[in-house]
């Protein structure tokens, strides 16, 4: 909660604000049962007053009655809603906003164990409910202990006896409260966890429903589906029983005090020690002191779904950063291009065999290099290493002779293009997915990109041309045209260093044509890494490296490792057949 009020600190003087005008919302209802106690007392049953000084006193307190609850409370009631929902949302603002460069900061390692469902859970759903916390626990529960402190010193005023009898309750009200809402706390939390659950498993199948529709799977994921929407059913029922005991229980105690001072007061009247006036305003407080005290409950719960929801989203927050900049690590402006992989090893997992066993490589400033071999054999692994997406676990990795640990990674990864076999395409047009590359570029730069990226003449044979809209992942597209859109990206960015992963593996042969055409332009007076399968493709590279379980079992030119008989040549030959 202390770390939530960090976030709330900020706005703490319109929340004062909010709070003083609730104070008179909350307030002027305060004074009916006295307007209704001198009605009866000293108007209605008042002796020595003629009937018209009566209707005369009733108008006028009316009156003013009337003037307050129709001219000053509706405008004090909108700027009390209005405030309160202002503030709650500019929280909650700034805890999506901060929540958002968290995500961009997590290693990939992190989105490899977690669902994206799970994750959207928590930045929408969990956020969205500590709301409640801002409205509901910085005002309201104030507003109504004002509320009830207000009409126990009032109460007291008019009788200290059947004061003590209205709030003889209290400590058992206090007790239940206590009793109830520990478990309720920890049955939210389990209940929003089986939530995330589903939404990140209805999230995966969504996207795949390709794969679903293909393998015929409808009966057998609608058979998972409920499977765990049946557990967020179980979650939701436990918390609902528990949360029905909780008002059975506090709502009967709020109940049982009323029905004590009706008899005491009854019982003082018949006595002559107390006015019917008087008794019929103390009856109505009762209401004034236990409704608020009924609100307390809804806002115990309220609080108690919102406080879990924080504990979730502070969990989210605490996740550490696998890659961070050293206290004193510089920018690195523009590379030249040199890169050495010195005595390289990485585990992904500790308990786990390394992917990458002591590779030692250097790489002049504009050579090509091209990484070949088995799947599984690390090549993907080892060129993740360059632009930091995870940390080498022993060893170095070296550009223009400077540990890229000790470059800001912005700036290192400023300096290096990727073109992936899967590139991602965002759900908007074809220009701004080309933007990518460089937000700031002109249209006439976007141009000139596509063009060099082959894009460009079936950019505009699109139905809106650059402004097309390409769908969720660039679903609109073929693989060549997405492919070549992320390599008009990588045009536009400019970088010294490039990292083609499997760029043409999954491409027709027309389409790997223009791409190739596309990457060898891109690739030109570049550092350039490539990973391929297809080793016709990469035979133009100033060296070959064949890594074989982790480590480099071969290395150089084409010719020279045809020549040499060895892995390299089984692989090309096999692949020629």
């Amino acid at each position: 909660m202390k770390r939530y009020l960090q976030f709330v600190k900020p706005y703490r003087k319109q929340i004062a604000i909010t709070i003083f005008i609730g104070i008179l919302k909350f307030g002027i209802p305060l004074m009916l049962p006295l307007v209704l106690a001198y009605v009866i007392d000293d108007i209605i049953f008042a002796e020595g007053m003629t009937e018209s000084d009566k209707i005369s006193s009733l108008l006028t307190i009316m009156g003013a009655m009337f003037f307050i609850f129709v001219v000053i409370r509706p405008p004090i009631e909108y700027y009390r809603q209005y405030f309160a929902q202002w503030i709650a949302s500019k929280v909650l603002y700034d805890i999506r906003d901060q929540l958002f460069t968290h995500i961009q900061k997590l290693s990939l390692r992190f989105y490899s164990n977690r669902k994206v469902g799970e994750i959207i859970s928590r930045v929408i759903h969990d956020v969205e409910q500590t709301k409640n916390f801002v409205i509901t626990g910085l005002m309201n529960i104030w507003l109504d202990l004002f509320t009830i402190i207000i009409a126990i010193v009032i109460m007291l005023n008019m009788n200290a006896w059947l004061t003590l009898v209205a709030i003889s309750m209290f400590p058992v009200y206090g007790f239940s409260i206590k009793f109830f809402y520990g478990k309720l706390r920890h049955l939210t939390r389990v209940r929003s966890q089986a939530l995330a659950d589903v939404q990140g498993h209805l999230h995966e199948r969504v996207q795949g429903m390709s794969v679903i529709r293909s393998f015929v799977l409808e009966d057998y994921e609608q058979t998972q589906f409920s499977k765990r929407n049946g557990t967020f059913l179980d979650r939701a029922l436990d918390h609902t029983r528990w949360n029905a005991k909780t008002f059975a229980v506090v709502n009967t105690v709020t109940d049982i005090a009323p029905l004590f001072v009706i008899f005491v007061a009854a019982y003082f009247v018949i006595n002559g020690q107390l006015e019917v006036g008087a008794m019929t305003a103390f009856v109505l407080y009762m209401e004034r002191l236990y409704n608020p005290l009924r609100r307390l409950v809804n806002s115990s719960t309220t609080l108690t779904q919102a406080i879990a929801s924080m504990d979730r989203v502070f969990e989210f927050v605490d996740e550490k950063y696998d890659i961070t900049d050293e206290e004193r690590a510089k920018e690195l402006k523009r590379a030249r291009g040199e890169v050495t992989f010195d005595h390289v090893s990485f585990y992904y997992e500790e308990e786990e065999r390394p992917a990458l066993k002591d590779v030692h490589l250097h790489v002049k400033q504009g050579e090509t290099i091209a990484f070949v071999g088995m799947s599984g054999g690390g090549k993907s692994t080892l060129i993740s290493l360059i632009p930091r997406f995870h940390d080498v676990s022993s060893g170095r990795i070296l550009i223009d002779g400077e540990d890229i640990r000790r470059y800001q990674v912005r700036s290192l990864r400023n300096n290096i293009g990727m073109v992936l076999q899967d590139n991602i395409l965002f759900s908007d047009s074809v220009r701004m997915n080309i933007l990518m590359g460089n937000p700031n570029a002109t249209d006439d730069e976007v141009i000139a990109a596509a063009k060099a990226a082959n894009a460009h003449d079936f950019i505009m044979n699109l139905p809106q041309g650059y402004e097309t809209e390409v769908g969720e992942r660039g679903v609109k597209l073929s693989g060549g045209q997405k492919q070549r859109i992320a390599i008009a990206r990588v045009f536009l960015k400019n970088p010294p260093i490039l990292i083609f992963d499997e760029a043409t593996s999954a491409l027709d042969l027309e389409s790997e044509h223009y791409i190739q055409e596309a990457l060898e332009t891109l690739a030109r007076d570049r550092t350039t890494f490539i990973v391929a399968h297809r080793l016709s493709t990469i035979t133009h590279a100033d060296r070959i490296v064949l890594i074989e379980n982790g480590q480099i079992a071969e290395m150089g030119t084409h010719d020279e490792l045809m020549r040499r008989e060895g892995s390299y040549k089984k692989l090309f030959d096999v692949q020629q057949l």
